[in-house]
């Protein structure tokens, strides 16, 4: 595999090396580690597209994208719920 050199600031070259250090890796591992972990927004746009086909293909659910984009976010009221019950039902309880 060919590399590369990036430029970036010594404080950020310092950090890099500090992270990658506690976890056994060089900083070119480090990098390529986070680097795989952020899904580019076609890959964010794919995922979202399989997602979909699978909840259609699962439920029989014929919505649109358009549908979906409209719909509430069900996962983030699920949490929230949640979240107020361990609060007691307090929504506004830190």
């Amino acid at each position: 595999m060919a590399t590369t050199t990036i430029q970036v600031s010594r404080d950020t070259r310092d950090h890099l090396a500090e992270l990658a250090r506690e976890r056994g890796l060089s900083i070119g591992q480090y990098v390529e580690q986070l680097a795989r972990q952020q899904p580019t927004e076609a890959q964010r746009a794919e995922r979202l597209a399989a997602d979909r086909a699978a909840l259609r293909a699962l439920t029989g659910c014929d919505m649109s994208d358009e549908q979906f984009d409209r719909a509430p976010d069900v996962l983030a009221n699920i949490y929230r719920m949640a979240a107020e019950k361990v609060r007691g039902g307090r929504a506004d309880a830190a």
